[in-house]
């Protein structure tokens, strides 16, 4: 689900917002929702007055209606307060609303301000299983936003058997065409199904780049939205990744870890 939001739409409003448009997905398997949408991805100065714990409300609230649709929902991330320490997590909740995986941001982007300036650095990787009618356990691999640009972080994520990555980002429009190109890339180099799921709108004064993309482990777009609040709804086949790691067998020869 591609989010949309300004400076004027307070964290509740928005929290309230999502939620019954989390609610109108019903049938779906699993919804994704983007980096930092009930905090602002650049809004670095609102951040510590809006950080919350994983079990604060707006993680609550996503479980809650996790639970009634009976879809696996990604939360995207939030501001993430533990002790006195900040950190950008986002959390896979299950159909039944229980917390499936967390991931803590490895790459913070603001080349030393912003994130980096404000918030600690993860250092997991992290998958999670999800049991899929008709096919069963699926590995899925977290990552958010700035870890597109980091390959080597997938090819991890490979290495610990996923088949499907899901990446939250709060990616500006100034350079969505990286967006778009390491999307496709990350799913071509490693044989799986990247769900890359974008902000739109503009706040704190950046325009947001949309065009969430679902792209093929053969580097086939399978959808992708436009510029505006979107709820993108692609079918996934999730044999396809075992399948073009058959025919086509690249993975085999790599040669350096």
């Amino acid at each position: 689900m591609q989010i949309a939001y300004g400076d004027d739409e307070t964290v509740e409003a928005r929290r309230e917002r999502v939620v019954a448009m989390i609610r109108e997905r019903r049938g779906a398997d699993l919804v994704v929702l983007p980096e930092l949408w009930p905090h602002g991805g650049f809004a670095y100065r609102e951040w510590t007055d809006r950080a919350e714990p994983v079990d604060g409300p707006t993680i609550t609230a996503v479980a809650e209606v996790a639970a009634q649709i009976g879809a696996a929902v990604h939360a995207g991330s939030i501001i993430e307060r533990d002790g006195d320490d900040l950190w950008n997590t986002s959390v896979l909740v299950g159909p039944d609303g229980s917390t499936l995986a967390r991931y803590r941001k490895i790459h913070r982007f603001g080349f030393g301000a912003g994130e980096p300036k404000l918030l600690e650095a993860g250092t997991d990787l992290v998958t999670a299983v999800l049991d899929v009618a008709g096919h069963g356990p699926l590995t899925v691999g977290l990552a958010t936003c700035y870890d597109l640009r980091f390959p080597e972080m997938f090819r991890g994520l490979l290495d610990a058997g996923a088949e499907l990555v899901l990446v939250p980002a709060a990616w500006p429009a100034a350079r969505v065409h990286h967006w778009t190109l390491l999307s496709r890339a990350r799913a071509i180099e490693d044989q799986l199904v990247v769900v890359a799921v974008n902000t739109a709108g503009t706040h704190a004064g950046t325009e947001m780049g949309g065009r969430s993309v679902v792209v093929g482990p053969s580097g086939e777009v399978l959808g992708e939205a436009g510029t505006g609040e979107e709820a993108l709804v692609v079918e996934i086949d999730p044999a396809e990744p075992a399948a073009a790691r058959e025919r086509f067998p690249v993975l085999q020869d790599r040669r350096l870890p």
